[in-house]
């Protein structure tokens, strides 16, 4: 009985052990997420592998491991930068990005956990005031959104690539610029609108003119051309149909009475 709390120390500090060292060897990573080895008595940071995926794993329990995302993820970025004419523009930018899977060990070990922080985002900034820089206010508030979306994601892209960092979208939000610089582009926005819309009447107007003027064109003509083919003979020749259906109808009684002008008789009658 004396010799059991001798044997049970050391069990004890045998179990304790076990758990400590089991603590520390076994890593749960979740999904979207991946491993950066780092092997405290070898070469560092692991590179020449690919990062260790999701679920359980058991290191040395002297070896550590870095655990990112490599989802897609989306960070969110407001900055003032300058249009072509020097006028101050607030943009609120996003861009949607993932570290690249198989170099996580090589954006570990130059760039860090906080990667984000140090590339990217100065690199949007950066891409934002240059782009912006070449365009007036007028461009920023009107037509130009989708240009200057598309060229803040083609120079942060060119830069990031070879940060270890997938770009896949920079999403323009927001341009906003200075309340008067905006109400003078409305008014004038407006005022082309309006100009469009007098020109497009005035169109139209012209164009229902000439309409009226050619319809009524070809009936001058078509009356010219029948005019011209009704002769004398053509007129005498239809009196006497004409004269001679009425002559044949029931219902009316006629007396001829002489000829007229044109040497047909004249037919006078009542019901």
């Amino acid at each position: 009985m004396e010799r059991l709390p001798k044997i049970a120390l050391p069990v004890l500090f045998v179990i304790i052990l076990i758990i400590v060292i089991i603590s520390k060897s076994a890593v749960t990573i979740d999904s979207g997420h991946a491993g950066v080895l780092y092997e405290t008595l070898g070469d560092g940071v692991v590179t020449d592998e690919p990062p260790m995926g999701e679920g359980f794993h058991v290191v040395a329990p002297w070896n550590k491991v870095y655990i990112y995302e490599v989802r897609q993820q989306e960070v969110l970025e407001k900055m003032n930068v300058l249009s072509s004419n020097g006028l101050d523009i607030k943009l609120e930018a996003s861009a949607w990005f993932q570290p690249k899977r198989n170099e996580l060990g090589k954006l570990h070990q130059e760039k860090g956990e906080d990667y984000i922080q140090r590339v990217l985002l100065p690199t949007i900034r950066s891409a934002a005031r240059s782009v912006v820089g070449r365009y007036t206010p007028e461009q920023l508030y009107s037509s130009k959104r989708d240009a200057i979306q598309q060229e803040i994601f083609d120079e942060t892209k060119k830069i990031v690539d070879g940060e270890y960092i997938q770009l896949n979208e920079i999403l323009v939000r927001d341009v906003t610029l200075p309340p008067t610089i905006k109400d003078a582009i409305e008014r004038k926005l407006k005022q082309e609108q309006e100009s469009l819309e007098y020109e497009f009447r005035l169109v139209t107007a012209k164009k229902e003119a000439e309409k009226v003027t050619i319809e009524a064109q070809g009936k001058a003509n078509a009356n010219k051309i029948l005019s011209a083919s009704l002769t004398d003979k053509i007129l005498q020749d239809k009196g006497i149909d004409a004269t001679i259906k009425l002559s044949e109808s029931p219902n009316a009684k006629v007396i001829v009475i002489g000829s007229g002008d044109s040497g047909l008789p004249l037919i006078l009658g009542n019901q």
